[in-house]
């Protein structure tokens, strides 16, 4: 590959990692054709990009990004594949699908909204993580159930309410 082919590589790889704002570095080394074939289709099933691209090219990317990159250097040995996806723990999920059917792909580090997560052993945590979307639909659902209670509460007991504003007007 020459230098000027290089360059676009890297600059591809860190422009992806920039529109995409997540993305997963994995090893899926000494899988076979048919592996790698499957992992392929199913990244595309789930709107998922996935790249095998050199640590150097790797390395030179990751330099061109904004935030702490530098714990996922140590990662960079062997061979690395990169997942792409809009939705933080897709490529997670996936790769726990994937590992049911075998030991690979496996993770080496992910770096999600300008966080980074180093080893396999981050997969689970990967997993559980919600989305943008979902927390927002969580935030709104916690400020709408007060008011759904105070109007339940309202509804159920509407001839309590009457009654005891009635008795008050009596009264005053």
């Amino acid at each position: 590959m020459r230098k000027e082919e290089k360059h676009e590589v890297v600059s591809a790889l860190a422009e992806q990692m920039k529109e995409y704002g997540n993305f997963y570095i994995t090893d899926t080394s000494d899988l076979t054709v048919a592996k790698i074939n499957n992992i392929r289709r199913k990244c595309f099933e789930n709107e998922i990009g996935i790249q095998v691209v050199k640590n150097t090219l790797i390395k030179k990317a990751l330099e061109q990004l904004d935030g702490d990159v530098a714990p996922l250097f140590d990662v960079l040995k062997g061979s690395s594949s990169v997942m792409f996806s809009t939705t933080g723990n897709a490529p997670a999920k996936l790769i726990k699908a994937l590992r049911k059917e075998g030991d690979k792909p496996v993770l080496k580090a992910a770096y999600i909204d300008f966080t980074a997560f180093i080893g396999d052993n981050q997969l689970d945590a990967l997993v559980n993580l919600k989305s943008r979307e979902e927390l927002i639909g969580d935030i709104i659902g916690l400020l709408q159930s007060p008011a759904k209670n105070v109007v339940s509460a309202l509804q159920s007991g509407g001839n309590k309410l009457a009654g005891i504003v009635k008795t008050l007007q009596e009264r005053g």
